[in-house]
């Protein structure tokens, strides 16, 4: 009597253990997205902290950003070196970031990474605002819940 396994009960293993991979990799790929988007956040955290400080020093909110679609890392502050790191991670994430700033506030949001989430920015602004929104910043007059500055 052959001991062993036969051709078929082989190749069924091997469908069921690939099955079972490509839905572990799916699962996978929402936990990636939500962590890329959890540092996102994080790193929005670490501008607000460095906006306070540039107003601190500066009195100004203006050097937070250059242009709309960056930070200020391009700017003559004591800042500016952190705030090219962020950018760079906010980059590095496959991410965009809106960035409006003036003497008086600033409004700054990422586009989120997770598919089919119903607000897929998250927005902070000068008001001390930190939230997912449906759409991202449109100006410094206009801070994260749409309120005048």
């Amino acid at each position: 009597m052959k001991k062993g396994f036969t051709l078929i009960e082989l190749l069924v293993v091997i469908a069921i253990i690939s099955i079972l991979a490509s839905i572990v990799m799916v699962a996978m790929s929402g936990a990636r997205n939500k962590a890329r988007d959890a540092r996102l956040q994080g790193d929005l955290s670490q501008v607000r902290t460095l906006a306070e400080l540039i107003n601190d020093d500066t009195s100004s909110y203006a050097s937070t950003c250059t242009g709309t679609a960056s930070l200020g890392f391009n700017t003559d502050t004591n800042y500016s070196t952190q705030l090219g790191v962020v950018q760079s991670d906010i980059e590095d994430q496959e991410s965009t970031t809106t960035c409006y700033a003036d003497s008086d506030s600033y409004c700054i949001s990422v586009w989120l990474l997770t598919p089919g989430i119903e607000n897929p920015h998250y927005c902070i602004d000068s008001y001390g605002i930190a939230v997912a929104t449906a759409s991202a910043c449109v100006g410094h007059v206009e801070g994260c819940n749409g309120e005048t500055l």
